[in-house]
């Protein structure tokens, strides 16, 4: 079963550029667009509006291709 995250998450995904971090600013679960790219959501397959922390920029992602970061204390 693919991970669930909520908003606030701290998450990762693989880029072109390597890892990627952010945070989990929403879960889509319906149709959308997001800076003119179509999001096709829906709830039995939810997507994530994630922010990254290095450039701000928001993007949709499956569940699958984001891993939550452990709080480290």
């Amino acid at each position: 079963m693919t991970e669930e995250f909520k908003k606030g998450d701290k998450i990762e995904w693989k880029t072109s550029q390597g890892k990627t971090q952010g945070e989990v600013k929403e879960k889509l679960t319906s149709p959308t667009d997001i800076k003119g790219h179509h999001v096709a959501a829906s709830e039995d397959n939810p997507e994530y509006l994630v922010e990254s922390d290095k450039s701000g920029k928001e993007a949709a992602h499956k569940p699958e291709s984001l891993q939550k970061i452990e709080d480290k204390k």
